[in-house]
């Protein structure tokens, strides 16, 4: 045993929360290196051998990001900051991003689910077997503890992320903050709600700010930070947990297994269905940029910026 810890010392590999390890090279490599050194052993030999000392047969995990940004934890303590205020103020807080996009037909769903027998679905997921490709855009609204999902079927542009948003203040956003004239939205710092998108600024600016009349302020998360944005482990994680081994077969089921999520602690879930068409490679011209009415913020300025109505209040429709 002491030759063949010898042997997978430099290339063992752990985690430090659990007693497991994994070691690159394989089981029958390991033993033939052992019979050169005058052992009679077999390879599944060496596999019980090495479960006995905690080691045990790994995939890769992506788990890296790369190095982090110097003003990572500074913009962490901005944007905590920003929604104590708002969140003490009464304004409305919402976090956003776009879940992962799902074939619509007869194919596997990751996960399991207590049932007398598995559901047969393709063996492969190819598209043209799709009905649609869906787009779930999820809204989480802080102040409330609610989940709005808007599911397309086109593309997720900016201009998409923004027409969700605005969806969900026509109602029931405005009928739930009748007083606010500000609102503050934390997503990511890349896809659709990308901090470098023009088209994302230049939306929020004639859909949400010139129409509603509504201060928009949005904070970004750093690069590789998406885990701590809220929607993603306070409305998408529950949305997944409750559709966990169920083919979605058709965007109704879909819509279904969304608005049919809950927690203890009160979470409740809407779902809309958005048809509409979005071009994609859309541009926003120099002179349309420097019309936005936008103040960055001094603190990190790329990741947090305030956008103002230009016009006066127009009637909502």
């Amino acid at each position: 045993m002491t030759d063949l810890l010898r042997l997978v010392e430099d290339e063992t590999a752990g985690s430090p929360m659990v007693h497991r390890k994994w070691v690159r090279r394989s089981l029958r490599r390991l033993a033939h290196d052992l019979r050169k050194a005058g052992h009679a052993i077999s390879h599944t030999t060496v596999r019980e051998l090495l479960r006995q000392h905690d080691y045990s047969l790994r995939g890769n995990v992506k788990r890296f990001t790369g190095p982090p940004h110097p003003n990572r934890n500074r913009q962490f303590r901005y944007i905590e900051a920003e929604k104590a205020e708002f969140l003490a103020a009464g304004l409305p807080v919402i976090s956003v991003d776009t879940k992962k996009k799902e074939l619509i037909g007869n194919f596997k769903n990751d996960g399991r689910t207590w049932c007398r027998c598995a559901d047969e679905v393709n063996a492969h997921d190819f598209k043209q077997d799709a009905s649609a490709r869906a787009i779930p855009y999820g809204l989480y609204v802080l102040n409330q503890n609610r989940g709005f999902v808007f599911v397309g079927t086109s593309a997720d542009t900016p201009q998409f992320a923004v027409d969700a948003i605005a969806r969900w203040w026509l109602s029931p956003g405005q009928w739930d903050f009748p007083e606010a004239d500000e609102l503050l939205i934390l997503c990511d710092a890349g896809g659709s709600n990308s901090c470098r998108a023009r088209l994302w600024k230049w939306q929020l600016q004639e859909q949400l700010a010139d129409r509603f009349g509504l201060t928009v302020t949005v904070c970004h998360y750093p690069t590789g930070a998406s885990k701590w944005n809220p929607v993603e482990h306070r409305l998408f994680a529950f949305i997944s947990s409750n559709w966990a081994g169920k083919p979605l077969r058709s965007l109704s089921a879909m819509l279904s297994y969304i608005r049919g999520t809950q927690t203890e602690p009160g979470l409740r879930v809407q779902a809309q269905l958005v048809r509409k068409h979005y071009r994609t490679k859309v541009k926003v011209s120099n002179q349309a940029m420097k019309s936005i009415a936008i103040q960055r913020h001094h603190e990190c300025p790329d990741w947090n910026y305030t956008i103002e109505p230009r016009l006066p209040l127009k009637v909502a429709s």
